[in-house]
């Protein structure tokens, strides 16, 4: 199943399938297409999303998060 980064709950996880968003930002945060990664914080009314890519928490604000295209990992 597929689902938006800002759409994760706590703790699920998955890999990135598609970005509609400055690719070159996401790089340089890690966040690339075939990458796994764990939705860590989502805050609410608008707030940052943190994720865990490579060992690494990244946070990303929710409008970028929702660029994300994540096929989900299945339980």
């Amino acid at each position: 199943m597929q689902k938006r980064l800002s759409e994760l709950e706590f703790s699920e996880s998955g890999t990135v399938r598609d970005i509609f968003a400055s690719r070159h930002e996401l790089n340089c945060l890690g966040v690339r297409v075939r990458k796994h990664l764990t939705m860590i914080t989502r805050q609410p009314i608008k707030g940052p999303v943190v994720v865990a890519v490579d060992d690494m928490e990244v946070a990303m604000g929710l409008e970028t998060a929702r660029c994300v295209i994540v096929e989900v990992d299945r339980p």
